[in-house]
């Protein structure tokens, strides 16, 4: 079974991931955000043009070099949270977001009943408000994440608040955790790039799907070979009180196994993060897996992050096809006058149930 050359660099425990924003780059961020509040748009509409940083540009877009064709992460640092209102944080995050990757993915396709491209998530305990059986990811709750990858091309974490206590975020790249079965399990490496039946908790046990684990794009004239792991394993054994559908067929042993491998060798292989309050984390989620502790909040300190899903048209990977459908469902037509971008946490309609909103949205 063939290895995956890791990126070219230098060694993992010397590579300098943290991008820290200086005094110019802030004063520029600012004036960016003057500029977009004068157009009176919808923030649907923040992109380079809008939020213009001539001088970090170019920075932001080496972050896009590094998430596609180095080691798969980088952390933008500095963001002054306490001289800003949420709205306006959250502009200024879209800002920054857009010059590292220029589309967003709706993460949600509804708002108040209505349609919409929901582009912005909120990552927080909502256990104390909220039903066992309305949430079906541990994103809404201060349990630990395990090694996971979520849709899209990059993912964009914005730590608004950290935990009293836990909450480490980790990285892992999956390559490096594929080339070790490559070596001694091929059986697993050939069970995770066969079919499996992947549950979309839908709620009538009809969206599900099969299509492998892994994928494997061969090097071409325009980029270099890939290896692609996509997956959760909540969409084989169920998570709290959303199970999986007696419809869909058990996983079998040996896929059992191939995902306590994922997990373990991950966990092995794992980066622990410094993520602080005004940091902002890019990763490829083609090629990095990511987990957090479980934490605990207090009064004073509540664990909350917002996540962007976004795709860089200049720099992205080609797509495999069984893929496809599931990338559309985040970037097709979506629209920039469509983009809500929901100001406090809820349940996302597609993560179970009716979901529940809390607060306002983001309107300039």
């Amino acid at each position: 079974m063939m290895g995956i050359d890791i990126p070219t660099g230098p060694p993992v425990s010397r590579y300098d991931w943290t991008y820290v924003l200086t005094s110019s780059d802030l004063t520029e961020i600012e004036s960016a955000l003057q500029y977009f509040k004068s157009l009176g748009k919808p923030p649907g509409y923040i992109d380079q043009s809008t939020f213009p940083l001539q001088n970090l540009h170019e920075s932001l877009r080496q972050v896009s070099r590094d998430m596609h064709r180095g080691f798969g992460f980088e952390v933008v640092r500095g963001v002054p949270l306490e001289k800003y209102p949420r709205e306006d944080i959250l502009a200024i995050y879209a800002g920054i977001a857009a010059h590292v990757a220029n589309k967003r993915g709706r993460r949600d396709h509804q708002w108040e009943g209505k349609p919409a491209d929901v582009v912005l998530s909120h990552i927080y305990d909502l256990s104390a408000k909220v039903d066992a059986n309305k949430i079906g990811s541990p994103a809404y709750t201060a349990d630990k994440q395990v090694f996971h990858t979520d849709s899209g091309d990059v993912i964009a974490l914005f730590c608004l608040e950290e935990a009293a206590e836990g909450g480490q975020s980790k990285l892992s790249s999956s390559w490096r955790v594929y080339n070790e079965p490559a070596a001694t399990r091929p059986d697993l490496i050939r069970t995770l790039a066969e079919p499996w039946a992947s549950e979309s908790f839908d709620g009538q046990g009809k969206g599900w799907n099969e299509r492998p684990l892994l994928f494997y794009h061969r090097p071409t004239e325009a980029g270099p070979e890939h290896m692609i792991i996509q997956y959760a394993r909540r969409n084989f054994t169920g998570f709290q009180d959303v199970a999986r559908s007696k419809q869909i067929p058990p996983i079998t042993d040996a896929q059992a196994e191939a995902l306590d491998a994922l997990h373990f060798l991950a966990e092995r292989f794992a980066v622990t993060l410094d993520f602080k309050k005004g940091d902002i984390q890019f990763a490829n989620n083609l090629s990095i897996f990511h987990a957090r502790d479980g934490f605990t909040n207090s009064a004073e300190k509540q664990r909350h992050l917002v996540r962007l899903w976004l795709k860089d048209d200049e720099l992205r990977w080609e797509i495999p096809e069984q893929l496809g459908p599931r990338f559309d469902k985040l970037y097709k037509d979506v629209k920039p006058e469509k983009q809500v971008f929901p100001l406090e946490p809820y349940v996302r309609s597609g993560a179970a149930g009716k979901g529940e909103k809390d607060g306002g949205v983001l309107r300039y």
